[in-house]
């Protein structure tokens, strides 16, 4: 019996795919199991509520989604005992059909693996993309063919369960201090994104930021083929940016003002997906004419609406400092930040840093906020709100004509919502209701 832990997205793909293939499944679930319809359709036993410690002792392996901690007693218990223990992408790495790119990261990972994908399709080869975002990668082996490009967003949380996993491009982002509750230190959380890369042999591409002193230089250099993207310097062997041109190999290959995307950090993201390209031999023209069309993805910056001369922006996937940081970077001032939700461990003093020339005022939410104000000191205005509606509402109340409204929570979202994407959904639909009104 194969043990499925965690009855979300992840935890169905992998139970429906290891059904497929004439295996016997049980899934468990210590919360509510949101999506336990999905299990009784496909005729799949499983337990909510809490785990039976002996199904895991029984199970001649378990299969762990991403929101699920290694560490729980009864995983501990099956790890004594010598059970395999592995994660919903480890599982359809067996099965999965043609190669895999795979971007992780602590930010920049859903905006760099969706333009990768887009730019990709330039190839004439199927792609698909999925993973950590949108469809789980367990999903994607019905439709995967020989020739298929798989663009895969991974976690650590995904890669901590690896054995096999072997993508033929794998790229690294950035590491900043993320999920330090979860994981015992920074070190073990950096160890965790470099495992992206244990698996790769010569044949393959391991491309990485060079600006980023936890990215480069590596503690080990493994075995794939070099590639590097830069903004501070040039690279023969990646992308850079010098003097507002984006560059391939020293080749030109864009003005950087073509660039829809706000913010530098998604510079970063642009020369990243330009370095995937490369590596499949697509042309400059190709790779120029796809950034152009880029428009980001939803909850990253987004665009919603105008109110009262205040406009809104979206910025729901930004759930550690890192990450918000950059938001607020990317607008020259006047912003009314939302802030808030599930504390992830790491400290918010550089956030309160960033914010101080930009940010006028702080409306602050969720199980974070006492924690957030004490690091603020008052050194911005802050204002307290009872939910996502009424922290909106406070904000257009305090906003004037050309400011900004940015919801960046620097938090995860789970003490209020089922995930980031929930978070943002209900922040744009109360902005864009006015709007209508």
């Amino acid at each position: 019996m194969v043990l499925i832990v965690g009855m979300a997205r992840s935890g169905v793909a992998a139970a429906k795919l290891l059904q497929s293939r004439g295996k016997s499944v049980f899934a468990t679930d210590s919360g509510k199991a949101p999506l336990r319809s999905e299990f009784d359709t496909l005729g799949i036993p499983y337990e909510s509520g809490g785990h039976t410690a002996e199904r895991f002792l029984e199970a001649e392996e378990i299969v762990m989604s991403p929101g699920v901690p290694l560490d729980i007693p009864p995983l501990e218990a099956a790890r004594r005992k010598g059970v395999s223990i592995v994660s919903e992408i480890e599982v359809a790495f067996r099965y999965l059909q043609g190669e895999i790119v795979a971007i992780t990261g602590s930010n920049g990972k859903t905006t760099t693996t969706t333009l990768i994908g887009k730019v990709l399709n330039s190839t004439g080869r199927p792609v698909q993309v999925g993973g950590n975002i949108g469809t789980a990668m367990s999903s994607l082996v019905d439709s995967s063919r020989p020739a298929t490009i798989n663009v895969v967003e991974v976690s650590s949380f995904q890669l901590d369960g690896i054995r096999k996993f072997h993508p033929r491009v794998a790229v690294l982002t950035n590491i900043t201090p993320d999920h330090l509750d979860r994981y015992a230190d920074f070190k073990a959380y950096r160890a965790s994104k470099f495992r992206i890369f244990e698996n790769q042999d010569s044949s393959d591409f391991a491309v990485r930021n060079r600006d980023d002193a936890e990215v480069y230089p590596p503690e080990s250099a493994g075995s794939a083929r070099q590639r590097f993207f830069s903004q501070r310097q040039r690279v023969q062997d990646g992308a850079h940016r010098s003097a507002g041109t984006l560059y391939l190999n020293g080749e030109p290959v864009m003005p950087e003002a073509s660039v829809q995307l706000r913010g530098a950090h998604n510079i970063d993201n642009v020369l990243a997906a330009i370095t995937v390209a490369d590596c499949y031999g697509v042309s400059r023209e190709a790779m120029s004419e796809t950034i152009r069309n880029f428009r980001g993805v939803e909850h990253r910056i987004e665009f919603v609406a105008t109110v009262n001369g205040v406009q809104f922006f979206n910025d729901s996937k930004a759930t550690n400092v890192d990450s918000a940081m950059k938001a607020v970077a990317s607008f020259d001032g006047n912003i009314i930040i939302i802030l808030g939700g599930l504390d992830k461990g790491a400290p918010y003093s550089p956030l309160v840093d960033a914010m101080i020339p930009r940010v006028k005022l702080a409306v602050l939410i969720g199980a974070a906020a006492d924690k957030i104000a004490a690091s603020i000191g008052g050194r911005i205005p802050v204002v307290r709100a009872a939910s996502m509606v009424d922290a909106a509402r406070l904000a257009l109340e305090n906003g004037k004509p050309g400011d900004v409204v940015l919801l960046s929570p620097a938090c995860a979202s789970f003490d209020m919502f089922d995930n980031y994407e929930h978070r943002g959904r209900v922040f744009k639909e109360a902005v864009l209701a006015w709007q209508k009104n």
